[in-house]
């Protein structure tokens, strides 16, 4: 009767193993989940210091030198469990690259196992003896345990499935050994595979609760990451919208101004496309302007940000620019990419592009000055003719200032 109760909850946590993991998910959710492994460290010590008091009455009591050990080695592992924490925050937390982040789930799901053996060890031991009061010590440590891990651990279930399978099975089967050992006191063998039963039963319940409170946790950090997502990016193209812009050109100028650059605000304007959508319909428009920001994005660097204003205008935000002859060389080459015909629908459509230029931080540092100075290029650029780039002067700024004053 009792060996396939035990199998049946054993089944239930090993079932959590087999389910997809962190392979599947999101970076930025991945991220999230595993930062909060990293938050426990009063925890942890806290709960370290338990079994530490628990093992020294229990040594004192008996002299054991197998409780010192597995009392010793739970202090040493309860310190490198804290220490892995503070140097996961120092090496830079959860902006660190995915790759390094696995590493440092393993380190600490490794000394989590590790800990939870030791208290399977020290149940063990208590179980070869008679002894309650030292018996209900430990068992109250593999529950408290047990509750500290679902509670914390539940955004990476495989590691609450291993750790509770760990502290949990040990035991139990301890507990089954101790009720075939003979004792004078009634229902003693009664009483012990019942303890097991229930804490197997108990183990398979907090598995279901860190299913439960997994799939609940991903969903919510999805959404949470698909709204900031749809927030800052253009949902036809997939390219940021003003709110990134405003962001990367923060970022561009600062580094700009610490590497003694400008930087290159070029504003586009597509020719011809309004007969394009006239012509062929918005779904061809738009099948057109996800392949521009393809074409965009292949001319970039990795350090310069293209944008989508909205309609047909795009915006590309280069850095580290020397001398204008830079942004004018970038300029024509968009010019020329995006003037490549296109195919849609076996239909060859043709468009090209006006731009204009405004360098930071000649022209200001304010996101709505330079567009604005860019703009202004841009129209020159249009009135000169199709497939031009003009450049912001100091009578296009001075007219946007007075504008916006």
């Amino acid at each position: 009767m009792d060996k396939p109760a035990e199998k049946g909850a054993l089944h239930t946590m090993l079932d959590l193993f087999r389910r997809r993991s962190t392979a599947e998910l999101p970076d930025a959710v991945y991220r999230d989940l595993l930062s909060t492994l990293f938050t426990m460290r009063l925890v942890i010590i806290g709960f370290g210091l338990l079994y530490m008091i628990v093992g020294t009455l229990i040594y004192l009591k008996w002299r054991d030198s197998v409780v010192a050990v597995l009392t010793f080695t739970a202090i040493a592992v309860t310190a490198s469990r804290a220490l892995v924490i503070s140097a996961y925050h120092w090496a830079g937390g959860m902006l660190q690259p995915i790759v390094d982040l696995r590493l440092w789930e393993w380190r600490y799901a490794s000394l989590t196992y590790l800990f939870a053996i030791l208290l399977a060890g020290l149940n063990i031991r208590v179980l070869m003896a008679h002894e309650p009061l030292a018996h209900i010590s430990t068992i109250s440590l593999v529950f408290t345990f047990g509750a500290g891990i679902v509670s914390r651990n539940a955004g990476r279930p495989r590691l609450c499935a291993i750790s509770l399978a760990l502290a949990v099975v040990p035991t139990a089967t301890a507990m089954l050994a101790h009720a075939m050992t003979e004792f004078d006191e009634p229902l003693h063998a009664e009483f012990f595979i019942f303890e097991a039963l229930l804490l197997l039963t108990v183990a398979a319940m907090s598995i279901g609760s860190v299913r439960h409170l997994y799939t609940s946790t991903v969903d919510h950090l999805t959404i949470k990451h698909d709204l900031a997502k749809l927030a800052r990016f253009d949902p036809l193209t997939g390219l940021p919208n003003r709110l990134l812009l405003r962001d990367s050109l923060r970022s561009g100028l600062r580094s700009a101004q610490e590497a003694a650059s400008q930087l290159a605000i070029h504003y586009l304007d597509l020719d011809g496309f309004k007969a394009i959508n006239d012509r062929y319909g918005h779904p061809a428009g738009d099948r057109m302007l996800v392949e521009v920001a393809e074409r965009l994005n292949s001319i970039v660097r990795s350090e310069d940000v293209a944008c989508r204003l909205g309609g047909d205008e795009f915006l590309l935000v280069q850095t580290n620019v020397q001398h204008q002859d830079q942004a004018e060389l970038l300029a024509r080459r968009v010019i020329r990419q995006l003037s490549e015909p296109y195919v849609i629908d076996g239909i060859e459509m043709r468009v090209s592009v006006s731009v204009g230029v405004a360098l930071a931080p000649e022209f200001g540092v304010e996101m709505e000055c330079l567009i604005a100075c860019a703009d202004a290029a841009l129209y020159r650029s249009k009135a000169r003719g199709k497939a031009q780039v003009q450049f912001c002067v100091p009578e296009d700024h001075s007219e946007v200032k007075r504008v916006v004053a």
